[in-house]
C-alpha cells in the first residue's frame, strides 16, 4: 500500500467519458472502472483523483499550481492511497483493506477529500472482500473510493451493485493504431496492426506486449505449432522450449486460434484473422469435427480462467496436455 504518483490525463479515445464524469453536479462515493486489460482504466481512475483532489479543477483539467497538484506531481500527497498486491500476482489480504478503511475514516490532512485506488480489484481474497463491504455501506463524507478491475465478474455482487460501475472500452482500430504509431515510433504500421492484435484491440496492452518482446515469442511459438502438427517436435520438447513465454499469452494464443477455427468452420471467415496461422487454420479447419472442436474450446476457455484466476496450476503439465490435446483435434473424426 502507497501514495501513488499522478498521471496527467486519461487516454484520449475515454474523452467522451472523462468529460461526462466531470462535468456531474454530485460524484457517488464508489467508482468500478472496468474493462479489458490494457485500456486504460488504471491511467483514468489515476487521473479521476487527482481531478477529485485539485483544489481549483478547471473544467476537466487539474490546475496544475495548487498545493495539492503540488504534492500529486511530487507523489506525496497524503489523502490518496493506492491499494495493490504486495507482489504481481498476488491476492489483496484483508490487513490491507482493514488499513484502507482506516485511511478513510481519518480526517483529510488537507481538509479536503480523500481518494483510494484498488488496483485490480479482483485480487481481493474473499475476507478482504468481505471488509471492503463496510467501507462501501458506510461510506465517509468527501471520501472516494475507485476500483479497476480486469474482470468485474469476479467481484462479490455485493460491491459491484453498491459502485458507479463505468465501462472503459478500446478505441476503434484506426485511433489505436495512429496512437501507436507515436509511442513506438521505431517500428512499421504491420508491427503496430500485429501487437493491436495480440492486444485484442488494447493499444496499451500493445505496448506491454512490446516490452515483453512478443512478437518474437509469437513467432517461436507458431513455428513450434507447426512443427507439433508434422511430428517433427513433441509435446515435452515444445513446452520445455516455451519456458520464457508467460502462460497468459500462450492461453490467449490458443483461443484467438480456436475462434478462428469455429469461424472458418462455420463459413463465418474465408481466411483466418491470425494472418501468421493462414496455412495451418484452414487445413484444421477441413478435418477437425465441430463436436472436437467445441469439447476442446470448453476445456481451453475453464484452464484459461484458472490461468487468469492465478490458480497453482503445474505448468509444465499443462502446457503438455494443451499441445496433446491440440494436435488430438485432427485425429478425432
Amino acid at each position: 500500500m502507497s501514495v501513488d504518483e499522478p498521471r496527467a490525463a486519461p487516454c484520449p479515445w475515454h474523452e467522451p467519458v472523462w468529460q461526462a464524469l466531470t462535468t456531474r453536479a454530485r460524484q457517488p462515493h464508489a467508482f468500478l472502472f472496468a474493462g479489458s486489460p490494457g485500456v486504460g482504466k488504471r491511467q483514468f481512475a489515476e487521473a479521476f483523483a487527482d481531478w477529485l483532489l485539485c483544489q481549483q479543477p478547471a473544467g476537466g483539467a487539474v490546475c496544475g499550481q495548487c498545493r495539492s497538484c503540488q504534492l500529486l506531481r511530487a507523489g506525496t500527497h497524503p489523502d490518496r492511497l493506492l491499494v495493490e498486491p504486495e507482489e504481481e500476482g498476488k491476492a489483496i489480504r484483508v490487513d490491507a483493506v482493514r488499513q484502507l478503511a482506516d485511511f478513510m475514516a481519518q480526517t483529510a490532512q488537507q481538509g479536503g477529500r480523500k481518494v483510494v485506488i484498488l488496483h485490480p480489484a479482483e485480487a481481493m481474497n474473499l475476507n478482504a472482500a468481505n471488509a471492503l463491504l463496510k467501507s462501501l455501506e458506510e461510506p465517509t463524507a468527501e471520501t472516494y473510493l475507485l476500483l479497476v478491475s480486469d474482470q468485474p465478474s469476479r467481484l462479490l455482487p455485493t460491491i459491484r451493485s453498491r459502485c458507479q460501475v463505468l465501462t472503459l472500452t478500446a478505441p476503434a482500430q484506426a485511433q489505436a493504431l495512429d496512437w501507436l504509431a507515436q509511442r513506438l515510433p521505431q517500428l512499421s504500421t504491420e508491427e503496430h496492426a500485429a501487437l493491436l492484435l495480440m492486444a485484442a484491440g488494447a493499444p496499451l496492452r500493445a505496448v506491454q506486449l512490446q516490452e515483453l518482446g512478443a512478437t518474437e515469442l509469437r513467432a517461436r511459438v507458431v513455428e513450434g505449432v507447426k512443427a507439433l502438427l508434422k511430428s517433427e517436435k513433441s509435446a515435452p520438447q515444445l513446452a520445455d522450449a516455451w519456458s520464457a513465454v508467460p502462460l497468459e499469452l500462450l492461453m490467449d494464443w490458443f483461443c484467438d486460434w480456436t475462434l478462428d477455427l469455429l469461424r472458418l468452420k462455420t463459413g463465418a471467415l474465408e481466411t483466418p484473422v491470425n494472418s501468421d496461422m493462414d496455412k495451418v487454420l484452414p487445413y484444421m479447419a477441413q478435418r477437425v469435427a465441430t463436436t472436437t472442436l467445441m469439447e476442446w474450446q470448453g476445456w481451453l476457455l475453464e484452464h484459461r480462467s484458472m490461468v487468469l484466476g492465478k490458480a497453482n496450476l503445474n505448468r509444465v503439465l499443462l502446457l503438455e496436455t494443451l499441445l496433446l490435446r491440440w494436435k488430438q483435434l485432427m485425429e478425432k473424426r
